[in-house]
């Protein structure tokens, strides 16, 4: 027995999965799923769609800081405490978000609701890479990339059909639900996967000396960049598509919510292909696959879209793309968690972080670069190449595939 989580039967194991992929998929659907009541909440609050947008930077800041410091804290103090006290948070900031009477009250529950959200992405992975090594932990961490992948795409579709029987007070209040069903559930079935002989003694390894042995990691720095490009050509594509589809392409919220759906299935077919290619052939190799493929992709976009191929020109490109981010996910976690066992809250915190700043960040560039033609497939796919290319840069120059070693059984 190499780890762990070999010795667990296949049942826990399946009950694991489901319970922190669940923890996962609270920080895309903190975020996402009230996006579709901006409009409601502008006409109520009566303010600029710009204010309600600074809800949305708050809620991905608090998430960001959220993640930095529960990481290298579940390292020092265990799994269970930190992961239990701030998602406790999240249900009474969703609380305080469902009774907002105006809107800077209603931001700062939001900035709390992200930091609460913060615990389940990152406690999770540390939790799998506490349990789990080499191939095993590639099958496992799929999984989880298989939900932070698609909670962010299915979550506004959910927001909208919520809207349809609540106002959008009650869809904070589904997410406080959602929080506690997840606060009871791991006190209940979620074991304390650090044993204190190996959390870190006071004085002998601070969070300063946990995020400098991660961060002086070349191959760790490498897959971070690849991370943050893929995640935002993602949000690239999510920040742009209803614009696109719905007024230049003329699609109703219907056949829009079908175009979701068909590009969820397809970052559900990069994972689960992911993770049998990456335990054979290595991560590494993954993903010199997927990211040119994100590449060509993406320029297959603007190349059909120059040559005036209509709707269809633009979605079967856009399903390679999203497929090669599914492809790319779990290689990331994966090279990223595999060489830091002992850091293992304190890497996937900076993954995350990483992940959603630099997202945050870059995705806007697309509306910036459309302000005055309008936001077209060219627009939206430049921005997706240019984070492809530099997501390519980082594994040859940084990463260097070839001195990766395989993974143990």
């Amino acid at each position: 027995m190499l780890h762990p989580g070999d010795a667990i039967p296949a049942g826990r194991r399946v009950l694991y999965i489901i319970l922190l992929g669940a923890l996962t998929a609270l920080g895309p659907f903190t975020i996402d799923l009230y996006l579709p009541a901006f409009p409601v909440l502008e006409s109520d609050f009566q303010t600029t769609a710009a204010m309600i947008q600074l809800t949305l930077t708050g809620t991905m800041i608090g998430f960001a800081l959220g993640q930095l410091v529960v990481g290298p804290l579940s390292d020092k103090v265990g799994r269970r405490v930190p992961l239990i006290t701030v998602t406790a948070l999240h249900v009474l900031a969703s609380v305080a978000a469902a009774l907002a009477p105006n809107l800077l009250l209603l931001g700062g529950a939001r900035v709390l609701m992200g930091v609460g959200a913060a615990a389940g992405g990152v406690v999770a992975m540390a939790i799998v890479r506490d349990l789990f090594g080499g191939r095993r932990l590639v099958v496992m961490l799929s999984r989880l990339a298989l939900v932070s992948g698609v909670a962010p795409v299915v979550a506004p579709l959910i927001g909208s059909w919520l809207l349809t029987v609540m106002s959008w007070h009650g869809i904070f209040v589904v997410l406080a639900c959602y929080g506690a069903v997840m606060l009871v559930t791991t006190a209940l079935f979620i074991p304390e996967t650090l044993p204190k002989e190996r959390r870190h003694e006071r004085g002998t390894e601070t969070a300063w000396h946990r995020y400098r042995s991660v961060l002086t990691d070349r191959v760790y720095l490498g897959v971070l960049i690849i991370g943050g490009m893929t995640f935002s050509g993602l949000f690239s594509y999510l920040s742009a598509s209803p614009f696109l589809f719905q007024q230049t392409h003329g699609l109703d919220p219907q056949q829009y919510g079908l175009l979701f759906a068909a590009n969820s299935l397809g970052v559900v077919l990069g994972v689960q292909t992911a993770a049998r290619l990456a335990a054979r052939f290595g991560p590494q190799w993954v993903l010199a696959v997927s990211t040119a493929m994100l590449l060509l992709s993406g320029v297959a976009i603007i190349v059909c879209d120059q040559l005036g191929l209509g709707l269809w020109g633009t979605v079967i490109p856009l399903f390679v793309f999203m497929t090669s981010c599914g492809f790319s996910f779990p290689c990331v976690q994966v090279l990223a968690l595999d060489r830091h066992g002992k850091a293992a809250g304190t890497a996937a915190s900076i993954l995350g972080a990483s992940n959603n700043g630099i997202a945050a960040l870059i995705s806007p560039i697309v509306g910036w670069i459309a302000r005055d033609a309008g936001i077209t497939a060219t627009t939206m796919a430049s921005v997706m190449a240019g984070c492809a290319v530099v997501a390519i840069l980082s594994l040859w120059v940084i990463v260097r595939p070839r001195t990766v070693g395989m993974l143990a059984p």
